[in-house]
């Protein structure tokens, strides 16, 4: 028992040294990427928007690199379909027989860490193909059943300002997402250190940090994390505290259509487990909960068109829930 309580603190001591080795590549977006590493060891994948020009692609290749995981890009367009990302059966023949038979080829999908970028440029179809395989984590063509590496995690991307020839994703399938990270300018020190690290001879040497056999036992440990009663009363009443029928938040009652659903709460259990062991402890805390319920419900929540007339956002209601929710039952 000692032996595995010191295999898992190594493993946790790792993380800190896994974010510094990043900082070599990407300056600042510390909270990005803590709930990028939050989503991978809760399991998930997660929905990264922000404007064109912020290393979204960059953050993820040395993400892959310092965690000894495979990595691949592929670049959502209105003309890709569904077996340029799953793959597809090509027609090999035996040399030493002469007989011909179909082979599947596997497509890029097949990897630890994919980059779905510009999610939203594609149709319905395509994106569907996507979301099914990272709901089962299996491809399924021509009756037979091929596997996805694991860990596994995928990061999609959306531009927010360009919406001309895309494809919103269905609420439905947004659920499917995680977390909902929003990636926004660097702070002007920030951008100074990345214009002159990138514009000069500067040449960073990653060294690889966290295998994936041990991503894979940080998931387990994640979900080992111990969460008090009262804290999973509290997630509760959040969760419910988003529907029409059950909240006593003003703001909710005017300008929500419908709140989250169960899965919003599973979501934040893990999620908050996994920042626990992110910041070196072994149970979660309220600061937890209320810094992820932002990226947990903001695509949970739909708004109406009051909320659309007055400029009201998901993360404005989210903000009157954490202030208005008790985080103990009275």
């Amino acid at each position: 028992m000692e032996t595995d309580l010191k295999h898992y603190q190594n493993l946790v001591d790792k993380l800190p040294k896994l974010k510094k080795e990043i900082a070599k590549v990407i300056v600042g977006q510390e909270e990005v990427l803590d709930e990028v590493i939050i989503t991978l060891l809760a399991g998930g994948h997660c929905l990264l928007e922000g404007v064109p020009g912020l290393a979204k692609t960059l953050m993820v290749k040395t993400l892959s690199e310092v965690m000894e995981m495979s990595f691949k890009r592929i670049q959502f367009t209105p003309d890709l379909m569904p077996g340029d990302i799953i793959g597809t059966e090509i027609l090999e023949e035996d040399h030493s027989t002469g007989k011909k038979f179909f082979q599947f080829s596997q497509g890029p999908i097949f990897a630890n860490m994919v980059l779905a970028d510009e999610i939203n440029r594609t149709p319905p179809k395509t994106q569907a193909a996507l979301l099914e395989a990272m709901q089962e984590k299996v491809v399924t063509y021509g009756g037979k059943n091929y596997p996805l590496p694991i860990p596994f995690l995928i990061i999609a991307t959306q531009n927010p300002i360009e919406q001309s020839g895309t494809y919103p994703l269905p609420e439905a399938q947004l659920d499917r997402f995680l977390l909902y990270i929003k990636l926004g300018y660097p702070s002007e020190q920030e951008e100074l250190e990345v214009l002159e690290k990138t514009t000069g001879t500067y040449k960073p040497i990653i060294d690889k940090i966290i295998s994936a056999e041990e991503i894979i036992q940080l998931q387990q440990l994640t979900r080992e994390i111990h969460l008090d009663s009262a804290l999973l009363s509290y997630i509760t009443r959040l969760i419910r505290a988003t529907r029409l029928e059950n909240s006593t938040v003003p703001e909710v009652k005017s300008y929500v259509e419908w709140g989250a659903g169960t899965r919003a709460g599973q979501a934040l259990i893990l999620c908050a487990k996994a920042r626990a062991i992110l910041k070196g402890r072994y149970a979660v805390i309220p600061e937890d909960i209320q810094y992820l319920v932002y990226p947990v419900l903001r695509h949970r929540i739909s708004l109406h068109f009051k909320a659309e007339a007055e400029q009201i956002d998901t993360d404005f209601i989210i903000s009157k829930l954490v202030e208005q929710v008790p985080v103990h039952a009275k």
